[in-house]
């Protein structure tokens, strides 16, 4: 039974992103957008984003909102704000498996890989 699952962890203070905004798009077929979720306590979205009667063989984008997450939690200035949107293309190859699409983000960098 698959699913599609996230969760964002701040590397500069390590811990989790409380907060950060989330949006999934569906690209096959152009740019669809899927779902909105904002990260709770734990970094992690309430539910799974793709569910068993929702998940798809497809390539998909996660698009991160670290700007604004950045500007409330590290107090960056505009000026100063080097990422603003963070997306991350994946695909779905089998949908009956388990995806976890982490993002480890600082105001400078951030990096992802496919979890469990």
């Amino acid at each position: 039974m698959g699913t599609l699952t996230t969760h964002v962890l701040d590397l500069s203070t390590g811990k989790p992103a409380q907060g950060l905004q989330i949006e999934l798009f569906a690209l096959d077929g152009g740019d669809v957008s899927l779902k909105r979720a904002t990260t709770n306590s734990d970094g992690r979205v309430d539910s799974p984003l793709l569910t068993p009667e929702t998940i798809k063989v497809g390539e998909y984008k996660l698009l991160f909102q670290a700007g604004e997450y950045l500007r409330r939690v590290h107090g960056i200035s505009d000026a100063d704000l080097f990422l603003d949107q963070v997306p991350l293309v994946f695909r779905i190859f089998d949908a009956a498996q388990k995806y976890h699409v982490p993002l480890l983000l600082s105001p400078y960098g951030y990096s992802t890989y496919r979890g469990s």
